[in-house]
């Protein structure tokens, strides 16, 4: 009960500056290229109109309010897994109502990790571009994009190599930086808004809609590709659920809200006082963001852009961290090596991410050079990621007994929304999208192998009755003439029901080579839909040295077997369970646990295996991508244990029958 209490995020002081820093941060960036984005889309500043002003940021508005404030935060975070979120813990609240529930999960998954990486190649790159507005490096470097390309990739690089050393310290301090910069975003639109208080009307959202059907508007529909970027963060704003708790999002937000839509207003002011002025008409990739900084302001202003645009990278590369370790627990993903460097659980780092990540996003910046061509590719997936929860948001409800009418209505409302912004958003596959369509498309593909491979497994591996091997386990256990093996043999397997253990564990000791032991252990890992559950179950047949132990561990809980077994072993001693292992040498004197060997089951595919071809495929693709993943030894912490590896044949479904007939001999 203390662990869960512990994880509870109370209404705070210090919550709601935790909530600007991680939760906030890739929409609290959006204001440094929405307007750019929408201006260069239709032409640029010399071609809008008053209504085309007013409709963008009016369309900004409601978007921002329906999507992220009346879905995420006001009905999404009503749907924690014990002050989790996201859309795996959404996922594992509503599994069991029916096993296709994980398509929509998959998806979502992937598209929002495959999205993700370009938050910080946009961001940061947005942000460096800001410095052509300083006099001295327009002077020096002018509109040459090559040193824009380079500091970016310098940040990008510190930023990425960063994270394996923790981000305790560096956290403490978003939280400040991002509230200063939330205001700064406020006050720069105030000081804006008295060019054109007609910018005001912009609530109405008359203005929006009329903008879709206006001439003024050349990319009719098509502009929510671009109007959808100020609310790509809803969805991470979700997944952070867990370090801030709903309490700090719902009071922060407002104000979060309310800076970002003064900024908007602002910027939208300085357009329509600008518009018609030839010399800012004349200015290449105009970004009205920076150009409503007040004279001399421009250094700071781009310094505290980078200095966002940093930390909007971090909360998502800490999101998409722990969004890999949730589908890892849930058996989605392979296994990955994950190193806790910060002094909590949620501090993790996954050095094989952190690397394709690093390598993705300074890709992106190679290839699409400037912010334009990035904000052409962005946000498609992530429309994506939004439909697949608003569907397990419906089933949420229903599970916890909204009315069906009310239930179907959000689905229909945000369904159809959320659908007009995916079909705005295909216009940008052919100008980058497909980039992050083949990176969704590639890591959806692992997850299919890995959860279609584990339910051939588990729906055709042969299982057999363990009290039908316990005599033969009694009397190996007691024959003196065989030298003990190990005292305490471990088997980590992958289910444990009732009396039921796959064949090649027995087959391991009876068969493989005799295996005496003064206790055997069959440990099996469940992960629990509640993230922070900590507990386990023994069964010991009725004997004194067989032990069945299931662990419930939930999905953000790291699997250290060989911690929790030294544990156990200790309770059932003390509990006359077990008898005890006395060692006459041995560093601590009256030690009474003997020594542990895990013995890992490899597998190979058998050849006699009589399996369909696509699922043959799935199974041999599932082989190869474990070549290339972290071994069981590290992922279950039992790298400094002693282990040995043992290969046994892979058969699932029936075994191919030979008809092989004795040729006979001629007769001499």
């Amino acid at each position: 009960m203390e662990k869960k209490k512990s994880h509870t995020k109370k209404l705070s002081a210090a919550g709601l500056l935790i909530a600007m820093g991680v939760v906030y941060g890739d929409i609290g960036t959006s204001p440094l290229y929405v307007m750019k984005a929408i201006l260069e889309e239709n032409g640029g500043i010399s071609t809008v109109t008053n209504d085309f002003v007013l409709g963008a940021v009016s369309l900004v508005f409601w978007t921002v309010m329906l999507l992220t404030t009346v879905k995420y935060v006001l009905i999404a975070l009503r749907a924690d897994n014990h002050g989790e979120g996201g859309i795996f813990s959404l996922y594992t609240l509503v599994r069991k109502g029916g096993k296709y529930l994980i398509i929509p999960a998959m998806i979502g998954g992937a598209a929002l990790l495959a999205d993700g990486v370009l938050t910080p190649a946009v961001t940061v790159t947005t942000a460096i571009e800001g410095l052509r507005g300083i006099p001295d490096f327009y002077q020096e470097f002018g509109n040459n994009q090559n040193i824009i390309v380079v500091i970016t990739l310098v940040i990008l690089l510190l930023l990425f190599l960063i994270q394996r050393f923790g981000t305790d310290f560096v956290g403490k301090a978003f939280g400040p930086i991002m509230f200063l910069w939330f205001t700064f975003l406020g006050l720069m639109g105030l000081l804006n808004i008295p060019y054109d208080f007609s910018v005001i009307k912009a609530i109405n959202p008359y203005y929006a809609v009329h903008l879709l059907f206006n001439p003024d508007n050349k990319m009719g529909i098509f502009i929510l590709g671009s109007i959808f970027l100020a609310t790509t963060g809803a969805e991470a704003l979700y997944s952070d659920l867990g370090h801030v708790g709903k309490k700090n999002i719902h009071f922060s937000w407002p104000y979060v809200l309310m800076c970002l839509m003064l900024n908007y207003a602002g910027q939208a002011a300085w357009i329509l006082h600008s518009k018609g002025n030839p010399s800012i008409e004349g200015i290449e990739n105009l970004n009205p963001f920076f150009q409503i900084l007040p004279d001399g302001w421009m250094i700071f202003g781009v310094s505290f852009a980078t200095v966002a645009a940093v930390i909007a990278s971090q909360a998502l590369i800490s999101g998409s961290f722990t969004l890999v370790s949730e589908a890892i627990k849930l058996k989605l993903l392979p296994r990955m090596r994950i190193m806790y460097p910060g002094k909590s659980i949620g501090q993790m780092y996954i050095p094989a991410i952190n690397l394709i990540l690093w390598g993705a996003c300074s890709l992106i910046v190679l290839t699409f050079r400037t912010s334009s061509h990035m904000e052409a590719a962005y946000g498609l997936s992530i429309t994506v990621t939004m439909l697949m929860t608003t569907f397990l948001l419906y089933h949420y409800l229903l599970q916890t007994g909204t009315p069906r009418v009310l239930a179907t209505v959000m689905l229909v409302f945000f369904g159809t929304l959320e659908g007009f912004f995916f079909v705005s958003s295909i216009t940008k596959f052919f100008h980058g999208g497909f980039v992050a369509v083949a990176m969704a498309l590639l890591i959806l593909a692992v997850m299919y192998i890995w959860h279609r491979s584990n339910r051939v497994q588990e729906n055709a591996s042969q299982d057999v009755r363990f009290k039908d091997y316990l005599p033969q386990l009694q009397e190996l256990h007691e024959d003196d003439k065989i030298p003990y093996y190990q005292t305490n043999v471990v088997f980590l397997v992958p289910r444990l029901e009732g009396d039921e253990i796959p064949q090649q564990f027995i087959y391991s000791i009876l068969d493989k080579r005799l295996k005496r032991a003064k206790a055997y252990w069959f440990v099996n890992v469940e992960v629990t839909d509640e993230p922070y559950t900590e507990e386990y179950s023994v069964d010991m047949m009725g004997t004194d040295f067989i032990v069945k132990v299931k662990l419930y561990l939930g999905f953000r809980i790291a699997q250290d077997v060989n911690v929790y077994l030294r544990q156990i072993i200790h309770d059932l001693m003390k509990e006359g369970r077990l008898p005890k292992q006395p060692q006459h040498y041995s560093l601590t004197p009256g030690r009474q646990v003997g020594d542990f060997r895990f013995v890992m089951i490899q597998e190979e595919l058998s050849n006699i295996t009589k399996l369909a071809k696509w699922d043959r495929q799935v199974m041999q693709a599932r082989l190869a991508i474990k070549h290339h993943t972290v071994s069981p030894e590290r992922w279950f912490g039992i790298e400094y244990s002693e282990v040995t590896y043992e290969t046994v044949p892979l058969i699932v479904g029936e075994t191919r029958k030979t008809w092989l007939k004795e040729r006979k001999q001629p007769s001499i």
